[in-house]
């Protein structure tokens, strides 16, 4: 090997280094970043957290916020659609036309929410059931709703990360049952 060829074969390796060097650095600055920003959000779950468990210990319930004062999700998850429906339908039906800010602007009667009928026909049996069949199921018993396979299963997803049913997964199919 003569002396030049060595000199440029040194060279390269001097540029490369060079070159793997500030990679690194650049990679370790993107890393430094990440790692600032998955501290702030630690910190606001852990926040979240301890705001949750002071309000676990509330005795007096006309003091928390609107939506803790409901009843649990499972035993919503447990109610026949025609218990709930009813209550929503009185509870829309004591207030005066036009006051009631979830009866809807159009003055539209309020349907029951789909995950709601969901849950109820998923409690219906004690075996999993596919969402394709829950579709199939829903728009024979309620024929003016006609959702999406895709909007059943977000729905279903919705009340799977809720707690209120359970996944299964059988190879490619996926299937859900009620939480009792």
């Amino acid at each position: 090997m003569t002396s030049q060829s060595a000199a440029t074969l040194r060279s390269r390796y001097v540029e490369q280094a060079a070159s793997d060097l500030e990679e690194n650095r650049r990679r370790q600055q993107e890393l430094a970043d990440r790692i600032t920003v998955l501290k702030q959000e630690e910190s606001l779950l852990t926040d979240i957290l301890s705001l949750a468990e002071r309000y676990e210990g509330f005795a007096d319930t006309s003091r928390l916020p609107e939506q803790l004062q409901e009843e649990p999700v499972v035993a919503k998850a447990k109610k026949v659609s025609g218990t709930a429906s009813s209550r929503r339908s009185a509870t829309a039906g004591n207030a005066p036309a036009g006051t009631s800010a979830k009866a809807g602007a159009k003055g539209k009667s309020r349907q029951p929410l789909l995950g709601d009928l969901l849950a109820d026909l998923l409690g219906q049996y004690k075996e999993p059931r596919l969402a394709k069949e829950l579709r199939e199921e829903l728009m024979e018993k309620f024929p003016d709703r006609n959702p999406t396979p895709q909007v059943v299963r977000n729905t279903l997803e919705s009340l799977v990360a809720k707690g209120r049913i359970r996944r299964h997964k059988q190879k490619r199919s996926v299937m859900y049952t009620v939480i009792k």
